[in-house]
């Protein structure tokens, strides 16, 4: 067999059952082995970037390794954005890209790069296949890597004359995932600092969750009604409407949350790295002495005491995690329930449209998101990339099942509307929701063939105000006055969107939209409804006064 027949063989071995691609020359081997791997769905891009952020999204929906082809150099550098997310998101993917023949190694050959000096800092591990027959091996360790202790990206690089040479099939082995049960001493610990804890919060985050962790974690807070805070864009860790859920921390979170947590006598983290967007630029979990205490637990131990000093730290697969905190007994006592009940009743109120002031001209996206939250399906699947429109999503959508969220911590523009036709392809079934600004819809506006191409009838909501909104918030608070390099000159969506063979329309009022929205389900196919928003409104609580 050829070293691209025996790396398709390796991947069906894994069960990989999709993967996404700009097809290059430096990997025609695999492109010929995959046109007879009929359980494989290859996916087609228009983009290395928006490939690359198709597999990252695989990898958070389904918690396997999103799988990614890409040619050498250019091919590479493109996809290094997807790559960046998996890291900062702690997503399992592995990428796939095709190098220059064994023979012209480090001659800087033709749309060479080394790799391993490129991604080394990214990517959990970068691969140089030096053998046809290692093939399997290799596509086995990095299954192992990019889904135990912190999930995360690998790198495959594959010299072209190896995936030409002939070898005998080797035996592909199934990955194996890390299993062991925290000390049953340590469990018992985090019971005991619970009774006497006043003011107690849980932080939930990270990645890779199962139904049964998710229940186990449930079960565990509703015996201990403890408040549950989720990390940066991981709110649907918990439903919601839950009486436990109170709010996110990150990008505009509800200013009272971030001072419940810094009152708070114990904070238990479960599954979060802490990244600087949930810690509030590092600022909290940082109390000294018996203020506050923090137990962190996480599946990967060099992540634990990193940054922080906890007073105690567990590392273990999550779900064995939770399902040690789910056996712990019923409390003897729980003085911090109207602790609780106060922190619920905050993010409810935070969590009311504001009133919209009489100058205001566009449609209110508030009152978008509030319309889609109170109408979609629990199982609906909203998908987001990065500018201030995400502020209203992540303030005012409710989402109440686990992967309805699907948006980059790393705060990656155009991420959007790849991972929506991930989501659409995966789950056909379901409504899948895409909220876009324009600035980053415009970083891969080229993907709405890739949708048509693959049937992918998702919805993708154009907000539409004419610049790069964040950055005119910053240059606003910073240097009034003084606006430069933010404004945006924009084709016309809805022309643009039709010639792809998408149904599109634009709406300048909220009333409009109700009506729009039915006509693009109807339509049964992508769609694209364009939000003219005012310019004015920056975010929720933001407003130019000129």
């Amino acid at each position: 067999m050829t070293g691209g027949q025996i790396l398709v063989n390796a991947l069906i071995s894994h069960q990989v059952d999709t993967m996404y691609c700009v097809p290059g020359e430096s990997y025609l081997p695999v492109l010929d082995a995959l046109h007879d791997a009929h359980s494989i769905r290859t996916v087609v891009t228009r983009h290395e970037g928006a490939a690359s952020y198709m597999a990252e999204a695989y990898g958070k929906l389904t918690g396997k390794p999103g799988i990614c082809f890409v040619t050498r150099g250019p091919g590479a550098s493109h996809a290094s954005v997807g790559l960046h997310t998996a890291r900062e998101d702690s997503t399992p993917m592995i990428l796939f890209i095709g190098q220059v023949e064994t023979q012209f190694l480090g001659r800087e050959a033709f749309q060479e790069i080394d790799y391993t000096q490129m991604f080394g800092g990214i990517a959990k591990a970068v691969h140089q296949v030096r053998k046809a027959v290692d093939l399997p091996l290799i596509i086995q360790r990095a299954f192992a890597l990019a889904v135990n202790g912190r999930p995360g990206p690998v790198v495959i690089a594959l010299p072209e004359d190896i995936l030409f040479s002939k070898a005998d099939l080797p035996i592909s082995v199934a990955v194996s995932e890390d299993h062991f049960t925290p000390a049953i001493f340590d469990v018992t610990e985090i019971g005991r600092i619970l009774e006497n804890a006043k003011q107690p919060i849980v932080v939930v985050g990270g990645s890779r969750w199962s139904a049964k962790g998710l229940s186990d974690l449930r079960k565990f807070v509703h015996r201990y009604r403890l408040p549950v805070a989720a990390g940066f864009r991981r709110q649907d860790l918990l439903d919601n409407d839950d009486q436990l859920y109170v709010g996110m921390l990150g990008l505009a979170s509800n200013p009272s949350l971030i001072q419940r947590v810094s009152d708070a006598d114990v904070v238990l983290v479960v599954g979060s790295r802490l990244s600087e967007i949930t810690s509030n630029g590092y600022t909290l979990f940082q109390k000294e002495g018996e203020s506050q205490r923090l137990i962190h637990l996480y599946p990967q131990p060099n992540v634990l005491a990193d940054i922080y000093k906890p007073y105690l730290s567990i590392h273990a697969p999550l779900h064995e995690l939770t399902e040690a905190l789910a056996s712990l007994p019923e409390p003897t006592n729980c003085p911090w329930v109207d602790w609780t009940l106060e922190a619920r009743q905050d993010y409810v109120s935070f969590n009311q449209l504001p009133t919209v002031s009489a100058d205001h001209n566009g449609v209110d996206i508030g009152r978008v998101v509030k319309y889609l939250s109170d109408r979609l399906p629990a199982d609906a699947i909203v998908c987001n990339g990065a500018g201030n429109f995400s502020v209203w999503v992540h303030r005012f959508y409710k989402y109440r099942q686990y992967v309805s969220e699907l948006a980059p911590t790393n705060g990656s523009m155009g991420y959007g509307l790849p991972a929506a036709i991930t989501a659409k392809i995966r789950y056909p079934e379901k409504s899948v929701i895409c909220f876009s600004g324009d600035g980053c819809f415009m970083m891969y506006p080229q993907e709405l063939a890739t949708a048509i191409q693959e049937n992918a009838a998702l919805i993708l909501l154009i907000v539409n105000n004419g610049m790069y909104g964040t950055i005119r918030m910053h240059q606003e608070r910073q240097y009034p006055g003084r606006v430069f390099a933010s404004n945006l000159v924009n084709p016309d969506f809805v022309a643009l969107s039709k010639s792809f063979g998408a149904y599109a329309e634009r709406v300048t009022t909220f009333s409009e939209f109700p009506n729009a929205f039915t006509r693009a389900i109807s339509s049964k196919k992508m769609s694209v409804i364009e939000l003219v928003t005012d310019p004015f409104q920056l975010s929720p609580s933001k407003r130019m006064l000129s």
